[in-house]
């Protein structure tokens, strides 16, 4: 099932989305929340009538860096033995459609195409064989990056951190199973141009990997989301750019560059 979240005469609800071809898309509204027993109203609207939203609003955006070893060796960075995670705040979020504006602080933007996890219970300490019971789904996401700024300070939080860094979208496919998700074609264009291009299979750590590591630590909530790193092509962003990934069985996520206001 794929999972939407999205706004219609001023409110905000969950829907299946139900069609194949884009401009016949529906969205049948659900009774409550995707995070619990829900049930489809049979109300049904089209897709081209609502405002998609980011299809969660997590408490925390766990990233995990250099998780493809192609991508670690074009920046010059080792490839790390043991997951590598930072943070990305909830006001990183934005949806499909939302622009992505260009911080002041920085002069070199760029894109980062991810797979991205999202959790569907409340869980700590999960142990491997559990890791499919915790995931609700999967989406697509930017980890924009502020360059520059990376390079220049020790830690991340401003260059990936910043207000509009993590679009999500367009929903949450939920009929992934993890031997899937760990095998899918990941693509970026740019204006149309292909700038990245690999495999969820080319991650140095799985996703099952990843779900272990960081609930050791803590505990993740429903609607958490965990970016599993990038394929090599990272490159920069400009005002003006329309930025889409593409993730086979999910579906794509675009977005577009503005100077910030």
């Amino acid at each position: 099932m794929r999972i939407a979240r999205f706004s219609i005469d001023g409110n905000v609800a969950f829907g299946a989305v139900e069609g194949d071809k884009q401009d016949e898309l529906v969205l049948d509204i659900i009774k409550g929340i995707p995070f619990a027993d829900f049930e489809l109203s049979g109300t049904k609207v089209p897709l081209s009538k609502v405002r998609l939203l980011p299809p969660v609003l997590p408490n925390k955006v766990v990233a995990f860096g250099r998780n493809y070893a192609e991508h670690a060796r074009e920046l010059g960075n080792d490839v790390p033995e043991e997951p590598f995670a930072f943070f990305k705040p909830s006001t990183s979020v934005i949806g499909p459609g939302d622009e992505i504006q260009y911080p002041s602080f920085s002069r070199e933007l760029h894109h980062e195409a991810e797979l991205a996890v999202v959790i569907g219970r409340m869980c700590r300490e999960v142990p491997r064989e559990r890791v499919k019971d915790v995931i609700l789904g999967y989406t697509c996401a930017i980890d924009v990056t502020a360059r520059d700024v990376q390079r220049r300070e020790k830690q991340w939080a401003r260059a990936k951190g910043f207000d509009s860094s993590c679009p999500l979208g367009p929903w949450v496919e939920t009929d992934l199973d993890l031997a899937r998700a760990n095998d899918l074609t990941i693509q970026l264009t740019v204006n149309g141009e292909q700038r990245q291009l690999g495999r969820t299979s080319e991650m140095i750590h799985p996703i099952e990997d990843l779900v272990v590591n960081i609930s050791e630590a803590m505990t993740l909530l429903p609607g958490d989301v965990i970016l599993t790193g990038t394929p090599a092509g990272v490159g920069p962003l400009n005002v003006g750019d329309e930025v889409a990934v593409t993730i086979e069985g999910i579906g794509t996520l675009t977005n577009k560059v503005v100077k910030r206001g």
